[in-house]
């Protein structure tokens, strides 16, 4: 907490202005600050230090604002280190010093064009580099020969599309929603968040507007074309903001020239676009009272964060009309059909999605459609329920929908849906498919198609534009423990099944998935202890976010260290009220979501449970990082002897199960197995907890050591894909998914997980089925689809071998 305190100190310190504008930072200074933010092998034997960087990256791109000199020296500098890093062949350096590298010259009002080349010539050697050294460096290869033939395209882009400006020429639009644990951020914590949100928001001396941001669009636009020899910076500004309402069309003349020269693909039209830059700065500045145009210093023009939604996830928030709702209100909207529109007035509300149909595909209707078919008792006119419901409150509408038994129907005719319609989730499928490196779920026999290796990485297919093209990118951000991931694991299978039930909102937009691992700091632990209690303690909670951390070093420095800083900031907070607030958490959150964009793909799992009790009917859920099972009269039984060095067959303690599932091996032949134990309880596990276990499967683990039984033996883990586990006693035992409390089923007498079912195969089987009766089930598009849904969450990297 003291060296927390004291680094933050220093850091405020340190971006103090001078004069209007940061002071001059000396290249051997960021060359120091770039070796103290980069990971080091030491870092996991030393976690504290490897939390600190996170903040002294921020530092670094501090020092660098509202100085250009500063933010051109630190690009120097960052492709020096580059260039030695390969040198050198430290790999482990290349991926943070790139993304810094390229989070800078977004920001950086004018680069000379041979640093452009030594930028580019280095992206391209690194497509040379295995995995994922290749795939960051083909996609910054791409965006760097854009920027050097349109100089600022990528700031204008990101401008525009991430605080909702009307472009024509570039209608694309992101939105950020941060969906927080309130379990987690509860008190100070969640009251840190919105402090720092607001912050954001009144940064750089308040709420920018639209003519702000149009200002900064325009100079940074002219700058980055003109450079310091042909632009005066100061003068330009002050025109600019003299100009009022005024600036609009100038706005638009930029956004038009720019878009217009990377439509023609920039080659040649350097020349042509310089011009008419210059042009309008002259238009701009020049009045007749005015002194000729001369050069001089530059503007910087800091790069806002982009426009966030914050979320406490409880049970009543529904992504699906989260992101709908968004979707309805953007400036592009007019862009939809009328019946588009109707599909999300007319979409299910949770009041129509019953149990029974959140556990089912779909539904075959005997209903013709047509009113003479109707039974003579049922009134085919909606007059009188509808006009019922239109009355009522929400809440009453859903018991009227409920306890009525009239049929009714909407006006209109009755469409069937098209074949582009019904392909879009397999071609989801199809392109996830592809970035897990093919076909995964043909073959003969007992052989699996798909590898036990975790895929990561983006692929080429995805950056390219597809038929059907996305106008809007969702960056969700989940804050929490494994509970917040078990909760968005639900909410995408469910969202993809109402998708598969009628189709809008994957048609438009684009889902990117981020995670923040949070967790509350344990009570009564000393100063001295903290950091290591907080990361222990986050170590048991956060499983996945502590397996992010392992494969991807620059998501440790970033991230991991974010989820500890948070409740340092929130005691910080407490015990100096007053103490200025800077935007620290939306600062990083937004250089999370524009430099991650290498996903890692976690496996959701499908488990349905059955009970004791012949009335209750089976539930079937989901989950994605872990399941634990127990019976409750054996725990604290069990707790005691599991110390014991030695203990015969007698002691064990437990209730007898028995087990078949499907061992997995390297080589794909899986084999089944069947056995029966006696336990206490038993954990599965979907994260591997070290980089040696690394495998994409289940990894199940008995409370007690390992038995010998008649015909088998039971290792201390068992690796599997599909399992059922039954209980052959009259105990019943208890089911918790994802560590979440309110996700606990009693009274369990069986369980049965296996990988979760993509409704985008279910899809193409369903339509398989229906044309060809009998026919191979893994014939046609099924032999290169993924069976399984995959969650992919976003990091820098990847997995780095």
């Amino acid at each position: 907490m003291t060296n927390t305190k004291a680094l933050w100190d220093n850091s405020m310190h340190s971006m103090e202005p001078t004069a209007g504008c940061s002071p001059t930072v000396p290249e051997p200074e960021l060359y120091r600050c770039i070796q103290a933010v980069l990971p080091r092998e030491t870092d996991n034997q030393q976690p504290i230090d490897c939390f600190n960087k996170g903040m002294l990256r921020w530092t670094l791109h501090k020092k660098v604002q509202n100085n250009p000199a500063n933010s051109l020296s630190l690009v120097w500098v960052l492709i020096k280190d580059l260039e030695k890093a390969e040198r050198w062949d430290s790999r482990k350096s290349i991926i943070p010093l790139l993304h810094t590298l390229m989070y800078a010259i977004i920001q950086t009002a004018y680069i000379p064009d041979e640093l452009y080349k030594r930028v580019y010539d280095f992206c391209k050697r690194l497509m040379t580099y295995p995995q994922p050294y290749c795939t960051v460096g083909l996609s910054y290869t791409r965006r760097i020969k854009t920027e050097r033939s349109i100089p600022g395209l990528m700031y204008q882009r990101m401008v525009t599309a991430e605080q909702r400006l009307k472009n024509e020429y570039y209608t694309f639009q992101e939105r950020v929603f941060v969906l927080a644990d309130p379990e987690v951020f509860s008190d100070s914590l969640g009251q840190v968040l919105v402090d720092d949100f607001e912050a954001s928001a009144s940064a750089s001396g308040g709420f920018l507007s639209p003519l702000d941001l149009m200002r900064s669009v325009v100079q940074h636009s002219i700058q980055a074309a003109l450079g310091s020899e042909q632009c005066h910076g100061p003068k330009l500004a002050q025109a600019l903001k003299d100009m009022g309402q005024d600036i609009e069309p100038y706005f638009q003349e930029v956004l038009a020239t720019l878009e217009q020269s990377a439509e023609e693909g920039g080659r040649g039209q350097g020349g042509v676009l310089k011009g008419r830059l210059q042009q309008l700065y002259s238009e701009i500045v020049s009045d007749g009272d005015s002194e000729p145009l001369s050069s001089g210093r530059l503007c910087d023009c800091p790069l806002p964060n982009p426009e966030m939604s914050f979320h406490l996830w409880t049970e009543h928030l529904d992504i699906w009309r989260v992101l709908a709702k968004w979707l309805r209100s953007s400036s592009v909207s007019e862009q939809f059909s009328s019946q588009e529109q109707d599909d999300f007035d007319l979409g299910d509300s949770p009041c129509d999605l019953t149990p029974s149909d959140m556990t089912r595909f779909s539904v075959m209707s005997n209903d013709s459609g047509i009113e003479r078919d109707l039974p003579p008792s049922t009134d085919a006119s909606p007059t009188s329920s509808l006009d019922t419901a239109s009355m009522s409150a929400p809440w009453e509408q859903c018991k009227i929908k409920q306890e009525s038994g009239k049929l009714s129907r909407h006006g209109g005719i009755k469409l069937k849906p098209s074949v582009k319609d019904s392909m879009v989730l397999m071609q989801d499928t199809l392109e996830d498919q592809a970035s897990l490196g093919g076909g995964g779920s043909g073959g003969t026999g007992g052989r699996r198609g798909a590898t036990l290796q975790r895929r990561a990485g983006s692929t080429s297919m995805q950056s390219t534009c597809t038929k059907q093209q996305r106008y809007f990118t969702a960056r969700i951000v989940t804050m929490g423990d494994d509970r917040a991931l078990g909760r968005l694991a639900k909410a995408y299978y469910f969202f993809r099944k109402r998708e598969a039930r009628r189709l809008f909102l994957t048609m438009k937009v684009n889902l990117q998935f981020y995670y923040i691992p949070v967790c509350k700091a344990p009570l009564h632990i000393s100063s001295v202890k903290e950091n290591h209690a907080i990361n222990q303690f986050m170590g048991d909670s956060c499983t996945l976010g502590s397996y992010l951390s392992m494969v991807d070093p620059w998501y440790n420095c970033n991230i991991k260290s974010l989820g500890t800083m948070i409740p340092k900031l929130a005691k910080m907070q407490q015990a100096n009220p007053g103490r200025p607030k800077e935007p620290f958490i939306s600062d990083v959150i937004s250089y999370y979501v524009r430099t991650g964009q290498q996903p890692v793909y976690f496996s959701i799992y499908f488990v349905k449970l059955t009970f004791t009790s012949m009335t209750k009917d089976p539930v079937e859920d989901v989950f994605l990082t872990h399941l634990e099972m127990g019976f409750p009269e054996f725990r604290q039984i069990s707790a005691t002897l599991r110390d014991k060095p030695r203990r015969s067959s007698g002691e064990v303690c437990g209730a007898v199960i028995s087990m078949n599932y499907k061992k997995v091996t390297l080589s794909g032949r899986d084999i089944d197995k069947g056995i029966s134990v006696r336990t206490s309880g038993a954990q599965i596990s979907a994260i591997p907890s070290s980089e040696a276990e690394d495998l994409n499967c289940l990894t199940l683990m008995l409370n007690e050591s390992p038995t010998k039984t008649k015909n088998s033996s039971v290792g201390s883990k068992i690796r599997t894909s599909h399992i059922k586990i039954r209980s052959l006693e009259s105990r019943s035992f208890v089911v918790t998914l994802d560590r979440d409390s309110h996700r606990t089923y009693k009274d369990v007498q069986g369980i049965e997980v296996s990988p979760c079912l993509d409704p985008g195969y279910c899809v193409q089987k369903t339509i398989r089925s229906k044309l060809r009766l009998g026919a191979d089930k893994n014939a046609g598009l099924s032999k290169y689809m993924s069976k399984g849904l995959p969650l992919p969450i976003n990091t820098f990297a990847g997995i780095v071998n």
